[in-house]
């Protein structure tokens, strides 16, 4: 008997092989990268090329936010899908990724995961024992203690917060900027890469912060293949956070331009370099079509003026046009670069216009592998992706709500409600108007009722969670 099968049950059955199989999971994060500086998006003198084959090669998003306009309380809604004020993490060094939090690493590891994470983590302090960092002193140490390690991660190269990006364990001239006073140049900078409880790492430290980092995620991913074993691997580069420095083969990309630019150009240009590695080893590796790989920033670029109206020195980041910068609410301190390559599910070219962030990562995840967060019994603020970069739902079902301060937003599809507790609110079509130029709030006062009212809903429960109420 001759047996016909059609392509398309051919390709029905390809595609339900492959997700029968978990994929590797990367989740690649910079710090402070403007939504301007990549080349894929236009800029001007960035040359980014491994960002910009990567964005070719899976799906590129047009609005995606940061869920802070700071680097803390976007790692933790990483981590969680949950807003980062759900757990008392209310800005850089403010609280810590509680105990009674379920990551994405614990999640994964019910699947058979091996997990690793690299680079900054800023969730939380990584020792007892040494002055390191930001929190400085025992008593803080005790009360923040919140390392990788303690929060499903097997394996970890991390540091507390920031350092330079080029030898980042030494403080460079002040020019660098965000350098303490205190620093002396030449001398220890005072953030330190730990590995485990107590296992402070002194050997390979030395030069471009990226390939650092890089250096130690590929052979957990080597590893992992190996023994044939699904991973997760979170890479949170430093870059181009302050203190900005880079190396002379980077500066030599932009010779034409001034020396603070070279330092900022060079520095993602490294990072971009060392993405390119990451996507070549896990070619060589032939798992490349089987993992899934994010791309995004922790917020939008540093500004040093008052109220992110312009910039000087080595805070070089652009928004693209886009009000606002690191620490606003407005579109250029949230809006940030998007990008997700799966080459065996996820079309080259694809684009989503759909308000998307970085609170999704982990109900997508959890719907690849089958996993329902509603056993955690908790309110979660992301949503599943996968409709969005299929094409199969065009509008945001839940809206992206965020807080920061004395600031508040939220975003239902092409309207943004932004306000300040002391000042008038305001209503915007970011679809018409994306650098926020006109208030539509007189002119559309329906709509904004509507969107106060969605935001008071959602906040009542970020305030029960802040009181203890999901645990």
């Amino acid at each position: 008997m001759k047996i016909v099968i059609s392509g398309v049950l051919i390709f029905l059955l390809t595609v339900a092989c492959q997700q029968a199989v978990p994929p590797n999971i990367i989740l690649i994060m910079a710090d402070d990268q403007g939504w301007g500086d990549v080349g894929y998006n236009g800029h001007p003198h960035l040359k980014t090329p491994h960002l910009d084959a990567m964005a070719q090669n899976g799906a590129v998003f047009s609005r995606f936010y940061s869920a802070g306009s700071v680097c803390s309380p976007t790692r933790a809604s990483v981590m969680t899908g949950r807003h980062p004020a759900r757990m008392g993490i209310c800005s850089a060094n403010c609280g810590h990724l509680k105990e009674q939090e379920i990551t994405l690493a614990e999640m994964v590891k019910e699947k058979g995961y091996r997990t690793g994470h690299f680079g900054k983590w800023h969730l939380g302090t990584l020792t007892k024992d040494v002055l390191d960092a930001n929190r400085g002193g025992k008593k803080e140490n005790d009360i923040h203690f919140a390392p990788p390690w303690n929060h499903g991660f097997e394996v970890s190269f991390a540091t507390e917060s920031k350092v330079p990006t080029w030898d980042p364990m030494i403080t460079p001239h002040h020019s660098a900027a965000d350098v303490k006073a205190t620093l002396i140049e030449g001398g220890p900078f005072g953030t330190y890469y730990w590995s485990g409880p107590g296992k402070r790492v002194h050997d390979n430290l030395k030069g471009d912060d990226s390939r650092i980092i890089m250096d130690r995620v590929i052979p957990f991913i080597e590893e992992s293949v190996a023994a044939d074993q699904p991973f997760l691997s979170v890479i949170w580069f430093h870059a181009p956070h302050l203190p900005v420095l880079t190396g002379d083969k980077y500066k030599a990309l932009y010779s034409e331009l001034n020396e603070d630019q070279q330092h900022y150009y060079g520095v993602i240009s490294a990072l971009d370099e060392q993405v390119g590695r990451l996507r070549a080893k896990l070619r060589s590796l032939g798992v490349a079509d089987h993992t899934l790989v994010f791309y995004t920033s922790d917020n939008g670029p540093e500004t040093t003026a008052p109220q992110g109206k312009s910039f000087r020195g080595r805070a070089q980041g652009i928004t693209n046009g886009l009000k606002g910068r690191k620490r606003s609410l407005y579109e250029g301190g949230i809006r940030v670069p998007g990008i997700v390559e799966w080459p065996a599910q996820i079309k080259p070219g694809t684009q989503v216009d759909v308000p998307c962030f970085t609170s999704d990562y982990f109900p997508t995840i959890a719907h690849i592998l089958g996993i329902d967060i509603q056993k955690y019994n908790r309110p979660y603020d992301g949503e599943n992706l996968i409709p969005y970069w299929t094409g199969q739902k065009q509008q945001r079902i839940q809206p992206l709500a965020f807080q920061f301060g004395n600031q508040f937003a939220l975003i239902d599809n092409d309207f943004k409600l932004y306000g300040n507790p002391n000042d008038d609110v305001e209503l915007y079509n970011l679809k018409e108007d994306k650098g926020e130029k006109h208030d539509l709030s007189t002119a559309q006062p329906q709509k904004l009722k509507w969107l106060q009212t969605q935001y008071q809903k959602w906040n009542s429960t970020v305030q029960n969670s802040e009181k203890g109420g999901d645990y």
